[in-house]
Order: structure tokens, then C-alpha cells, then sequence
């Protein structure tokens, strides 16, 4: 058994060799730990960012469906929240697209975070010529090199094990199939992250940092309704489904979630959508936008209102590993010492 002061250089040796592991990553988004805020509409505001940055980690504002103004507004309070660097996801097919990316160039924001789709080459210029770093998701080796050639500064790969909108592949088998083949940018890993040994993994495979969503959703800081909360450390990661559409005619984006009343009324919804359809009530259209339109304004019943049966409780699976509401500082903490402790047993077993 290791003596105290040989257990304390021995933390103290792993600790700088995980700094040395994140040291891109931190270094690209000028903070202390490579850890990126999952951008979540109406849990990724003012209080959440302002807390995962002055933790340490890189907060991310959700835009959402904002409208310029507000958004200004919000990054506007959440610099009085915080003077740590912080950063604005913009959804690609927003229809004032262009107005945003004005907004925070005008606000100085260090890195945009495009999403939702591939952003075109004229968004990705106007925000670099105002000086952001821009960040873009890619589901594919092919398109992260694509990105790479209309030149984003970082990609983020996200498996199907993260909440909201996924793809469909996960995590280990894009990571497996990116990080080995893309050195040219900063790669942060997404997708049913929970303990440090995970974060430990990716970083040794070459990602540069990673980013979390569920963890912090549940956080003390997050805004989220308390029911929101207590849904998330009830559940377990096989909870977390992605939305199942019933007929390939009439396609459902694919959104991971928790099991509820909600997710059973969309199944019979389609249903009786489908038989419409079939029977001539609805054209194809009128019958996809009824199927659309079920899970309208769902996400703020969830997360505002505490509706955690009827809403849509948005969650990875790393849900599972949610087993309290804890201070975002802490959650951070409590990562890192388990990559470190991980790191020294290791060594120890060596």
C-alpha cells in the first residue's frame, strides 16, 4: 500500500498529466477544464452558463428560436453574471439567422456554436471575420473533414446516447471512427457522458475535450422546474428512449427522452393520424404536420411548468447517472477527481 505522501504525488502526477490530456481544448476555449455546456432551449440560459463557466467549464447559450433581441438581452445578462468566457449555440435553419450571428459579433461572444444542420460557408465567414471561433457538429468523418475545408475551428462529435436530437450512432463508434483521423481542430466528445474515467478514456483516444448536457440540466443552478429535476434522478439510462415513429410514410425526427404519458399519447396519435390519412380526412401534408405539431411547446411544459408527464423531458442516458441535484462546481469536482482516482489506481495495479 502506498504511503500518504506517495498517494498525494501520485494524484498530484495525474492531475497535471489530465491537464496535459485537455490542455487544447482548454486552451481553444480559454478555460479551466475542456468542458463544454450541452447547449438545452430553456435550461442553457443565463444561470446555467454563468455557473458551468465560473465552475471552470465553458458555458453555451441555447438560442433556440430567440429572436435577436432577446437573445442580445440574455447574453447580455449573463455577462453580469459572469466575466469567464461563455459561448452562443445558433441554430443553422433559424430564419434571422444572419441577425443573430450580427448580435454576437456586436457582443464580442469568443465562440459560436452552429447546430442543427451544416452551416453555410457565407455564416461561417461572417462570424469569423467578427471575430468568433466557430464550432460546428458533425455526424460523419466525412463532413468533419468537409467542415474542416470551410473552416470551423472545432467540431463536437455527439453519439446517439445524448438527449434531444440524436443521430443515429453512438458515441464509441463515432469516436472510434473521428479522433484517430482528425488532428487539424479541437474534437469534443458528446453523448452519455457521466463519470471522469469516461472523460479520461476519450482524452487518451485524442479527443480535446468533451461536452455534457444531462448532468448539468439537473444541476442546482438550472432553472429547471424541481419535477424536471426528480424525473431525471428517478430514472434509469434505459429510460431514456429515442421518440418511435410508427410509419416510415410520415417520418419522426428522432429525440431522446424520457418514458412518459407524453411518449404514449404520441404513439396513439400517430395512429389515429395514420387512419386519417388512409381514410382521406388529411392529405400527406396536413397528416406529417399534425404528427409535427404534437410535441409543440412540449419542452417548456417539461422544464418551466414541472409537466413531466405530459411534456417532453428531454435526457441522455446518462440520466442514470444523475443520483442528486448538486452544485455545477461540484459536478465538476466530483469529474475530475474520479479521472484522477482512475489515473492513480492504475498506476498502482502497474
Amino acid at each position: 500500500m502506498a504511503s500518504m505522501p506517495d498517494a498525494m504525488d501520485q494524484a498530484t502526477a495525474a492531475a497535471r498529466h489530465l491537464d496535459a490530456l485537455q490542455k487544447r481544448g482548454a486552451e481553444f476555449l480559454g478555460t479551466r477544464h475542456a468542458i463544454l455546456g450541452g447547449a438545452m432551449s430553456w435550461v442553457s440560459e443565463r444561470h446555467l452558463v454563468s455557473a458551468i463557466s465560473n465552475a471552470g467549464g465553458f458555458g453555451v447559450i441555447a438560442c433556440g428560436a430567440m429572436p435577436p433581441a432577446l437573445l442580445e438581452k440574455e447574453i447580455e445578462a449573463t455577462k453580469a453574471l459572469t466575466a469567464k468566457p461563455f459561448g452562443v449555440n445558433l441554430i443553422t435553419m433559424h430564419p434571422q439567422l444572419d441577425e443573430l450571428i450580427e448580435v454576437c459579433v456586436r457582443q464580442k461572444i469568443g465562440h459560436v456554436v452552429f447546430a442543427g444542420g451544416i452551416p453555410s460557408s457565407a455564416h461561417l465567414k461572417a462570424a469569423k471575420d467578427g471575430g468568433a471561433k466557430v464550432i460546428a457538429f458533425t455526424p460523419a468523418l466525412v463532413l468533419a473533414k468537409r467542415l474542416i475545408k470551410f473552416g470551423v475551428d472545432a467540431l463536437v462529435i455527439e453519439g446517439s446516447e445524448a438527449g434531444g436530437h440524436i443521430g443515429p450512432v453512438s458515441l464509441t463508434v463515432l469516436a472510434q471512427e473521428i479522433l484517430p483521423a482528425i488532428t487539424e481542430v479541437p474534437v469534443f466528445v458528446a453523448g452519455g457522458i457521466g463519470r471522469g474515467e469516461a472523460i479520461l478514456a476519450y482524452l487518451e483516444m485524442g479527443a480535446s475535450g468533451v461536452q455534457l448536457g444531462t448532468m448539468f440540466a439537473a444541476s442546482s443552478e438550472s432553472i429547471a422546474h424541481e419535477n424536471f429535476k426528480k424525473a431525471f434522478i428517478r430514472a434509469a439510462a434505459r429510460d431514456a428512449l429515442p421518440s418511435v415513429q410508427l410509419d416510415e410514410r410520415f417520418p419522426v425526427i428522432p429525440v431522446r427522452g424520457l418514458v412518459n404519458e407524453g411518449t404514449k399519447r404520441f404513439l396513439r396519435h400517430q395512429a389515429e393520424v395514420v387512419e386519417k390519412f388512409q381514410s382521406g380526412a388529411l392529405d400527406k401534408t396536413a397528416a406529417q404536420l399534425e404528427i409535427e405539431h404534437f410535441w409543440a411547446g412540449a419542452l417548456r411544459r417539461a422544464v418551466i411548468d414541472g409537466d413531466v408527464e405530459n411534456g417532453s423531458v428531454m435526457a441522455g442516458q446518462s440520466v442514470g447517472m444523475v443520483t442528486s441535484v448538486q452544485p455545477v462546481a461540484e459536478i465538476i469536482a466530483a469529474l475530475r477527481a474520479q479521472a484522477i482516482a482512475a489515473m492513480v489506481a492504475r498506476g498502482t495495479r502497474a
